[in-house]
């Protein structure tokens, strides 16, 4: 097996839910949605800064992932600008972004992530939580390969359908 083969399918079982989680997929609901927080963790970023075409890709895969939420019958709420603002990023933000989707009245707190370790290996994350007890109810995370729309979109249509959507069939 190849070394990029082999990384592929060690992200790819990074994307299992972490136990304890639901067993039904989420329904349809009203979810705060955060987007995506970028963490540019490579040595290209410390150089040369933020990228142009990074920046309008996190624009493109939040569009992505709310198009498919609302698909599956979610609707979406941004939260307010001025309760965001002293969160650095939402996934990480000791239960701030449920704290603001209970105070909105929403079903959900759903945010995202990307860390890009180097031009070639992005790790893609998504989370989504329940506002009420702050418990994250599904949740995955996908190394990718290349810094591409097309990465991008087959990264998080992946945790889309297959883990944050994905449904435990009984045996």
């Amino acid at each position: 097996m190849s070394k990029i083969c082999l990384i592929s399918a060690l992200g790819l079982a990074l994307a299992a839910p972490a136990a304890g989680l639901a067993q039904s997929p989420p329904e349809p609901g009203n979810a705060t949605w955060f987007g995506i927080h970028y963490i540019d963790t490579s040595t290209e970023g410390a150089i040369n800064g933020v990228r142009e075409d990074e920046t309008a890709r996190i624009e493109m895969i939040e569009d992505f992932i709310a198009d498919d939420l609302t698909e599956r019958g979610f609707t979406l709420v941004e939260p307010p600008a001025d309760a965001v603002a002293p969160i650095l990023n939402p996934v990480h933000s000791n239960g701030a972004d449920t704290k603001i989707a209970r105070e909105m009245g929403s079903d959900y707190a759903i945010a995202g992530e990307v860390q890009k370790v180097s031009n070639l290996i992005q790790s893609v994350n998504l989370y989504l939580r329940d506002p009420e007890s702050g418990h994250t109810l599904r949740a995955g995370s996908v190394e990718i390969r290349g810094n591409t729309d097309e990465a991008f979109r087959r990264g998080y249509s992946y945790l889309l359908r297959n883990i944050i959507f994905r449904e435990d069939k009984e045996e």
